[in-house]
């Protein structure tokens, strides 16, 4: 580890620190070159966009750039460090972008004081960009910043660790539940974790057809029911009516176990209290809440899910996110709703089902990959996941009224 350590540190600091860097997309060579780019040519766009703000797309970097702001209050799993220790893990988002989906993007770390002044921050540099993408930003009140920034913002904002990360378990999940031979409305599902990419899994299962009665989701109190008193809005949400309080009685009979909060939670024997062939995504980075190797020595018949990259079936964002923006900027979508989610959803887990090909196995250094408990998720470097999830989102998107423009037709060639 120690050796790991230092090389992500050398990564990050050497030749140059940073992981990202501008590049000009003009002619910058010559006398007129740089008249054109600056005075006296730039005041010809300016007027042509204060005529018509849409001209904005046509003439400036906006329709392909994204935002990756954070305030550092829930950094990965080490907490709130604050806006400036959120830097790094930005400017890999931003990495990401450019890396899967070709877009530009901007980290911007914000210092604030109240939830109002960072909400505001945000709105008002918004018209920059062509979209948003919040991260590390701590629940509850990542909630409230996201929804009211959907509100005060012309462009789509999506915090990536809630949605990002319920698109890639629902997809996952789903097919899991295929090879299992379960229906997700009648699975009994135990949510451990009661923080934004807890609710937000739920909820878009719950879009997704299981029924909100059959899940019993666990804070550091134990199980959500309606006789506790502690509950903010979001967690009553969840709140079930029933006598079941720690997780072993949640657990009992149960057909899925979802975790998103820390590791080692679930004891291996536990497992054992659930249904036939369960499913478990045990999703706490760098370290789930139950170790793979553990999970299959207790039931042999299980299906398991992490978030790291050296287990198989890897719950990883970067599935989704750079292709949710790239198909909502690509019609300039004024939102991601649900059905461009959903849409996300269903295109990634039917790559999951088609022979992969080539490219993907030696990238992820496998002999071969063929849809069952072993793989129910992509590859991270599946090269159909751009075209087929941007398409996907965009269509949705278009057919759901909030397009501003019609698919590109790009999109109609691949």
């Amino acid at each position: 580890m120690s050796d790991f350590r230092e090389q992500a540190l050398r990564y990050h600091a050497e030749p140059r620190p940073g992981k990202i860097s501008i590049e000009i997309s003009k002619a910058a060579e010559t006398v007129t070159d740089l008249a054109l780019a600056y005075s006296p040519g730039v005041a010809e766009p300016v007027r042509e966009i204060a005529a018509d703000p849409d001209n904005i797309y046509k003439y400036t970097a906006k329709g392909n750039m994204v935002a990756v702001i954070s305030n550092g209050t829930a950094i990965l799993g080490l907490g709130n460090l604050g806006h400036l220790a959120s830097k790094p893990v930005m400017e890999g988002k931003a990495l990401l972008f450019k890396r899967f989906a070709g877009l530009d993007s901007i980290d911007i770390e914000v210092s604030h004081r109240t939830t109002e002044e960072f909400i505001t921050t945000v709105a008002n540099i918004a018209d920059t960009f062509g979209g948003i993408n919040l991260e590390d930003i701590k629940a509850p009140e990542c909630f409230e910043i996201e929804q009211e920034l959907i509100k005060r913002c012309n462009i789509p904002v999506f915090h990536d660790d809630q949605h990002g990360t319920a698109i890639v378990t629902a997809a996952g999940l789903l097919n899991a539940l295929e090879i299992q031979g379960k229906d997700i409305r009648k699975a009994i599902i135990v949510c451990m974790g009661a923080g934004a990419a807890a609710i937000a899994c739920m909820e878009l299962l719950i879009k997704c057809g299981a029924m909100r009665e059959h899940i019993y989701m666990l804070d550091t109190k134990g199980v959500i029911h309606t006789r506790r008193e502690d509950l903010n809005q979001y967690k009553q949400l969840f709140a079930n009516n029933t006598d079941k309080r720690t997780l072993e009685d949640a657990l009992q009979g149960a057909d899925v176990f979802v975790g998103v909060s820390g590791p080692d939670v679930l004891p291996p024997a536990a497992l054992s209290l659930m249904a036939d062939k369960p499913v478990i995504f045990a999703c706490s980075n760098p370290d789930p809440e139950i170790k793979p190797e553990l999970a299959h020595a207790e039931r042999g018949d299980l299906i398991m899910a992490t978030g790291r990259s050296d287990y198989p079936n890897q719950v990883n964002n970067v599935l989704c996110f750079p292709f949710i923006f790239r198909g909502a900027l690509d019609v300039r979508a004024s939102v991601i709703n649900d059905e461009m989610k959903l849409a996300a959803v269903q295109a990634i887990r039917a790559i999951a089902k088609e022979p992969v090909p080539q490219e993907v196995l030696l990238a992820a250094k496998v002999s071969s990959l063929e849809f069952g408990k072993g793989y129910i998720i992509p590859k991270p470097m599946d090269p159909r996941l751009l075209p087929r999830v941007a398409r996907a989102v965009a269509e949705a998107a278009v057919r759901s009224g909030v397009a501003r423009i019609p698919m590109p037709a790009a999109y109609f060639d691949a």
